[in-house]
């Protein structure tokens, strides 16, 4: 299988810098990867070493089996960085025509782009009128044009409201169904990564601390069970015979069982004569395996 973007011991620096310190990256196609890292851990960077905006001064990489900035590497690849070039004073249309001629696009993927990102009633308008959206969504259509099997896209919900990201989401998941694209999606909004991607990459200062399927991230966690109750102290009191360490924290107690342990739990706090208000399983969010990831390195 032809790895969609593949690299090993990826580095580049800037004086004593290092930004990308031997990063090896393996995407399979087809997939959503999101990818996460604090400010400064090196994303914008990588990206840039990946569309061949930059050289890498050591390690080697290919993006859909050629080397960044080959001519039949660009032909497969779009990219939306952050917020797009637009020309104001023209139409959707008339940015769209511009794009489609450098790239050698037939004229009806036109069409097809604006259909993906639900512009086909605007196009003739100009851009100066557009709403933040609407521009995101129109780079979203110029980087689809010429049908690439790769997108990247850095940070393409930025500065949205609530409404613009929830179509900039619900776009990003019918991608790769409708158009086979991979999709490599650079984002600090991890609420919004855990909705749409299946596999993640993550770095922090410029190496690689995660890679693989997002549900595997915190596998090795131990399961928890959350417990609020009338009286915290008492209730620790009743579970203190079962053995199972108990930590409070946000107004609940944190049991570490097995959800099996579950009606063991309940019964003793009833049978202590506990007010038991709630009793859950707990799955920590991307957001807090991600902190306990930096935290780690």
């Amino acid at each position: 299988m032809t790895l969609a973007i593949r690299s090993e011991g990826l580095t580049r620096r800037f004086g004593k810098r290092t930004a990308v310190d031997g990063v090896d990256l393996a995407v399979r196609p087809g997939t959503i990867t999101g990818f996460l890292g604090p400010n400064g851990a090196g994303k914008t960077t990588t990206i840039s070493l990946l569309l061949g905006l930059q050289t890498a001064q050591a390690g080697t990489c290919e993006v859909m089996g050629r080397p960044p900035g080959h001519p039949e590497a660009l032909a497969q690849i779009g990219a939306l960085v952050e917020a797009p070039s637009l020309y104001d004073h023209l139409t959707g249309l008339e940015n769209l025509e511009i794009t489609r001629l450098m790239r050698g696009a037939p004229r009806s993927d036109l069409d097809r782009v604006l259909k993906l990102v639900d512009m086909e009633r605007d196009a003739r308008r100009p851009v100066r009128e557009y709403s933040l959206g609407m521009r995101q969504r129109l780079g979203m259509a110029l980087a689809l044009l010429g049908e690439p099997q790769l997108l990247i896209l850095d940070e393409p919900a930025n500065g949205l409201d609530p409404s613009g990201i929830q179509d900039m989401r619900h776009l990003i998941r019918r991608l790769p169904k409708e158009t086979g694209a991979t999709i490599f999606l650079s984002s600090h909004l991890l609420a919004e990564v855990e909705q749409v991607a299946g596999d993640l990459v993550v770095i922090h200062k410029g190496q690689l601390r995660y890679q693989g399927p997002m549900a595997d991230l915190g596998a090795g966690d131990q399961p928890e069970l959350t417990v609020r109750v009338g009286d915290p102290a008492a209730a620790r009191a009743a579970l203190a015979p079962l053995g199972c360490p108990v930590r409070e924290a946000d107004g609940r107690l944190w049991i570490q069982a097995p959800l099996d342990e579950a009606p063991r739990i309940a019964a003793a706090l009833v049978g202590q004569g506990c007010s038991l208000y709630e009793l859950t399983p707990h799955k920590a969010n991307l957001e807090a395996r991600f902190l306990a990831l930096l935290e780690e390195a």
